[in-house]
């Protein structure tokens, strides 16, 4: 039987989004993005003015804020029933997210809906503590893995692809300041689980990594 419950993990830019996107048409499964997630919180935290350093007001927020977010085909983000689903990649979102998936009750929040989701099985998700937290038990685990140089140089090519500026070095930046606050943070800290399948994607294509991970799911 094929595995029900896929585990996806890494750090950012990583390709997990795209690569896990795909894997779930393939097999049919769901897919959830559990990073799109945190990202709808910190853009209803900007847009009500909240200061990102209050943990007690974030907690507040994401206790009492309802997130959708799963699908086949395309990827449908929900809050409070507004569909965001164009909203949550802003560049002002995408710096501030960290700031909000340190706090441990935004976390437990979240991950309480993640794991609802996942209940029924034919589900890929990906984040960065999918397999040490949220799914532990999950059937196959995946954590994908690049250089911060391979990481900022397919970034900055997605960019410069949907027709926006882009700045390789600032991307850089970004992306080693992102992998420090993931890895460090007191709550769920990104690292592999002990059981996990590692894959370096940095010279492989989206496609191939696709192909890597289906092998394993059939193997």
């Amino acid at each position: 039987m094929r595995p029900q419950l896929i585990a996806i993990d890494g750090s950012v830019a990583v390709g997990k989004s795209t690569i896990g996107s795909l894997l779930a048409q393939r097999l049919g499964y769901t897919f959830v993005d559990t990073g799109v997630m945190y990202r709808a919180l910190t853009w209803k935290a900007l847009r009500l003015g909240i200061d990102l350093e209050d943990e007690d007001k974030l907690s507040q927020l994401a206790a009492s804020t309802k997130i959708k977010c799963a699908g086949k085909q395309s990827l449908k983000v929900f809050v409070d029933g507004e569909d965001i689903s164009n909203k949550v990649c802003s560049s002002e979102v995408e710096k501030s997210v960290s700031l909000v998936s340190r706090v441990l009750e935004v976390r437990r929040a979240i991950v309480k809906e993640q794991r609802r989701l996942a209940q029924s099985g034919g589900v890929v998700m990906v984040g960065r503590d999918i397999g040490t937290v949220v799914l532990p038990g999950a059937d196959l685990k995946i954590f994908l893995t690049a250089s911060p140089e391979a990481r900022a140089q397919r970034r900055y090519l997605e960019l410069l692809d949907k027709g926006k500026k882009a700045d390789y070095e600032a991307i850089l930046s970004e992306i080693m300041r992102r992998d420090e606050m993931d890895s460090q943070r007191a709550v769920s800290p990104l690292k592999p689980a002990a059981d996990a399948k590692i894959i370096d994607t940095g010279d492989l294509t989206l496609g191939q990594v696709v192909q890597k991970i289906l092998d394993l799911v059939e193997a």
